[in-house]
């Protein structure tokens, strides 16, 4: 059964459908999202995620970590959603938010994830960052997808199609990015120069169409993992300029310690 928000006509620009854990918490959601009248709500129940995202192709979808009384059963909806609705942004809602479920959020196509502890208010700023193609997440949570990225299997770009996006060489320099390296530090690892590093770095933004070394990251964390031979763990001691930034939209957010854009 679908339920959607009584808008006065014209005045809703962002269709956004939420489906969560409970009926009631979900009225409560909608109900704060509402007063933002911009947003043109719509509640699904959990067993017709799929079919409501079909019928809508709605702009952002927001679905629950748990569903169906199931958890991690959101996971799997998003996944879905990926590959049925490709242009819907898709916000999770975590319970807590915990390295693995943050991690499995972003690879199974999370543009945002959002915790149940956070104000509800910032839900709705959430929404429309999400919409306008950032990503909304934490600084700690960006430190567990960067930990995560740097110990797993390279991550190989691809597009909906399956194909490569990036050259090899490219692919390089992203993993050593992912690893926490300085330019000057990834033009050593490939005996390089570090103007050939920002070089490649602004072609890789190009390709992805992201502006920043944190968009980057959040990127590879919404593409297929492949097994490949891991690259070396690599290890530097953080200073207090590391302190990653607090819980906002990240699309003109820097690395710690790293300067913004290819710099």
């Amino acid at each position: 059964m679908l339920r959607a928000a009584s808008m006065e006509p014209g005045t809703a620009s962002v269709s956004v459908f939420l489906a969560d854990c409970t009926p009631l918490t979900a009225y409560l959601i909608a109900e704060a999202l509402r007063r933002d009248r911009s947003l043109a709500i719509t509640i699904t129940e959990a067993s017709a995620v799929i079919l409501t995202a079909t019928t809508l192709k709605p702009d952002v979808a927001i679905i629950s970590e748990q569903l169906q009384g199931k958890p991690g059963k959101g996971f799997e909806v998003l996944r879905e959603l990926r590959s049925v609705v490709p242009n819907t942004r898709t916000v999770i809602l975590l319970d807590s938010a915990e390295r693995g479920a943050v991690v499995e959020a972003f690879r199974s196509g999370a543009r945002g994830v959002f915790s149940r502890s956070s104000p509800l208010k910032m839900l709705t700023r959430c929404v429309h960052r999400v919409h306008e193609g950032q990503f909304w997440v934490s600084a700690l949570e960006v430190g567990y997808l960067l930990e995560t990225l740097a110990q797993a299997p390279a991550t190989r770009l691809v597009d909906s199609q399956g194909t490569m996006l990036l050259s090899g060489r490219e692919q390089d320099v992203i993993r050593w990015l992912v690893a926490g390296l300085t330019n000057r530090a990834i033009a050593r690892e490939l005996k390089i120069s570090p103007n050939t590093v920002k070089n490649y770095l602004f072609r890789i933004f190009n390709k992805l169409g992201v502006s920043s070394r944190v968009e980057v990251v959040l990127y590879a964390a919404n593409q297929r993992w492949v097994a490949e031979p891991r690259i070396r763990e690599v290890t530097r001691p953080r200073t207090r300029s590391d302190s990653p930034p607090s819980v906002a939209s990240v699309a003109s957010t820097p690395y710690p310690a790293v300067q913004a854009k290819a710099s």
